[in-house]
């Protein structure tokens, strides 16, 4: 009989073939409201934002699909759409970090009321987890990555698990009382205090990979993170309502909006996604599977 994962990785020819339905599907979106986003004049980006993303989020699920034979909608539909639900308040925690650290405003939030910027913000950020772990699962599929040899070994012992949670908090406080000088903390601290908790709860972690060297799922995360911080940026800059940056000692060589230097958050930040889907979806598993996510293709009752 043939296992999951020979099913995972060895796809029929017919399932690589061709974009599915939703994929065109986003394509259209994508170019529907990318052109309406970039012509209309006034406010427009408050109510294309989601439709354009919605796009990208299918476009790439379709590319998955078409490069390997499933993906995050195709393996399960209602873990798929729980997931735009659960990025909300993921981004929501880093707005609320915002308030101390002040790095990026929105410019035309002032024409909206408490409770439109609420609502259109909150589906706006609900294709942050979407997009970034869909791209994930896009770039595991890239030769490179899949080819990497074996990195550094580090398991979830006592040693390390409180390592971590020491630099996390540590990381939290020092942002939070002195938000000029350590503000580049928000993009690690949440990370490091959750990967201990969600081991010590049972939940996924990256120890899982990280503990046999295998670094693979952390690189597809690392790209898919840094090509959706390319499109965000790229499809913001003739936004409008848009985002736009003041941070300190790094504010020059603009890519769009962003520092150049600003885009190494991208990196860390896809850490700390993967951390608070699975800390949500270990408390609520009728959220999501433990191996929903598949960065690199794995069985669900891999190690």
């Amino acid at each position: 009989m043939t296992n999951d994962t020979e099913l995972i990785e060895n796809p029929s020819s017919s399932e690589k073939s061709a974009l599915p339905r939703h994929g065109w599907l986003g394509l259209v979106l994508v170019a529907v409201f990318w052109t309406l986003n970039w012509t209309l004049p006034g406010l427009r980006t408050h109510w294309g934002f989601f439709p354009m993303w919605l796009g990208y989020c299918l476009t790439v699920d379709g590319l998955v699909f078409m490069r390997k034979g499933n993906s995050l909608l195709s393996r399960e539909p209602k873990a798929y759409a729980l997931m735009f639900l659960i990025s909300m308040p993921g981004w929501w925690l880093f707005e609320l970090f915002n308030l101390r650290l002040q790095n990026w405003v929105y410019l035309g939030m002032e024409e909206f009321s408490n409770l439109e910027y609420f609502l259109l913000s909150s589906l706006s950020f609900s294709t942050v987890m979407p997009a970034v772990f869909g791209t994930a699962e896009l770039a595991g599929t890239f030769l490179w990555i899949r080819n990497l040899p074996k990195g550094p070994k580090i398991s979830p012992n006592t040693r390390n698990l409180n390592l971590f949670g020491i630099i996390g908090f540590g990381m939290l406080c020092l942002m939070l009382i002195w938000p000029r000088y350590f503000f580049p903390c928000v993009w690690l601290s949440v990370f490091c205090m959750l990967e201990p908790w969600n081991h010590r709860s049972g939940h996924r972690t990256l120890f899982e990979s990280t503990d046999r060297g295998d670094w693979r799922p952390l690189v597809a995360l690392w790209a898919g993170c840094l090509i959706c911080g390319f499109f965000w940026e790229f499809w913001n800059f003739w936004s409008y309502p848009k985002w736009i940056y003041q941070i300190p000692f790094v504010d020059f060589w603009r890519i769009f909006e962003m520092p150049v230097l600003g885009y190494l958050g991208y990196l860390p930040f896809a850490l700390e996604l993967f951390g608070l889907y699975h800390l949500v979806t270990g408390f609520f598993p009728g959220m999501g599977k433990r191996h929903y996510l598949q960065m690199i293709p794995v069985h669900e009752d891999s190690p």
